[in-house]
Formats: structure tokens, C-alpha cells, sequence
């Protein structure tokens, strides 16, 4: 393999396997309150809660330039460094196994807008993956919305159960519908 093929095919290999560089992220109002590990697993898709856990112990992750624990909750415009991480390449190959499910349920998607996705949960499907199952409805969201920043669940079903699921697209929409079913 000649230099330039070489360094071509290493990085086309690398843009799948890691983040090249550091990234800056100014916390916006709408994902103010969460604490900063939440942020990073929807920041960081792919990457093991015990690699997210690590970065912040060993101070990579840094908001407003000082080190913080899991614990800390953002604040409107605090500025997180994320470092470089590797994410395993399985990700991709997970979901696809599954396109028929992820196809179908586009299908079931009774409503949806800017706040919030509502779909009807067909029964025998779970809403996340989990517990020897690596599919769920919230799996099949996010790769049917990879442009979507944040899919959350609001409630859960069973997975022998159908009917309405809400699925929050934004986490003043979380919060809100949070507060709403709790009274």
C-alpha cells in the first residue's frame, strides 16, 4: 500500500473509531440542570459508562475549566471540554441487524414536533435495550433520528405491553412532562 493510500485508509479508519480532536460545548438553557454524566452519554454515544466515569475522574472532562465530579449539575453557559474518545465501531453494526424494526417504527409514529415524539409501542418490543436484549424503541429513535441531539423517554412500557409512548426530544420537554405525570 503506497504512503498516501495508507494514511487515507488510516483515516477513513480513525473518523469511525474516535473523536480526532477536543470539543467545546456551551451549555444551552434547554440542557441546563442535568447533571454532567447524563450530558456526556448523549454527547458521547457508544462509549461505556465506566469510560465516561473514568474521563471525569481523571479530570479530562472539565466545565469552565476546572475538574468536576459526575454529580455536577450544568448550569447555563458553562463551557464543557470533552476530550478525544474512542467508541467502539460495534455501534453501528448493533442497530443494523435491526432495520426492519428501526423501518417499522417510522410507521407507528402518531405524533410528532419539536418538543416531543409520540408513537404507538407495539407489543413484544421493548422500549430500551438492556438485560441480553441490544434493541429497543429508543435504539431504533436514534437511528432513525441520527440528527436528533436528545431522545429521551418520558415513561416506560413493558415489553409485552402496547400503547402510547412519549419520547422527549428536547429536555425542557423531559422535564416538563416529568413534572405533568408525577402529580
Amino acid at each position: 500500500m503506497s504512503g498516501a493510500n495508507a494514511s487515507g485508509y488510516l483515516e477513513s479508519r480513525t473518523m469511525k473509531t474516535e473523536t480526532p480532536t477536543v470539543k467545546m460545548v456551551a451549555i444551552a438553557a434547554d440542557e441546563a440542570g442535568q447533571r454532567i454524566d447524563n450530558f456526556l452519554r448523549t454527547q458521547l454515544k457508544g462509549v461505556p459508562k465506566s469510560m465516561i466515569y473514568r474521563i471525569l475522574r481523571k479530570g479530562e472532562v472539565r466545565v469552565n475549566k476546572k475538574r468536576v465530579k459526575p454529580e455536577y449539575k450544568l448550569e447555563a453557559g458553562d463551557e464543557v471540554r470533552i476530550p478525544p474518545v474512542r467508541v467502539a465501531e460495534r455501534e453501528e453494526e448493533a442497530v443494523s441487524p435491526h432495520l426492519q424494526k428501526v423501518a417499522a417504527l417510522s410507521e407507528v409514529i402518531l405524533y410528532e414536533d419539536d418538543h416531543i415524539l409520540v408513537l404507538n409501542k407495539p407489543s413484544g418490543t421493548a422500549v430500551h435495550g438492556g438485560s441480553g436484549l441490544s434493541f429497543g424503541v429508543i435504539e431504533g429513535l436514534r437511528a432513525l433520528r441520527p440528527e436528533a441531539r436528545f431522545l429521551e423517554l418520558v415513561h416506560r412500557l413493558d415489553r409485552d405491553t402496547s400503547g402510547v409512548l412519549l419520547v422527549a426530544k428536547k429536555r425542557s420537554a423531559l422535564r416538563s412532562l416529568h413534572e405533568q405525570t408525577a402529580r
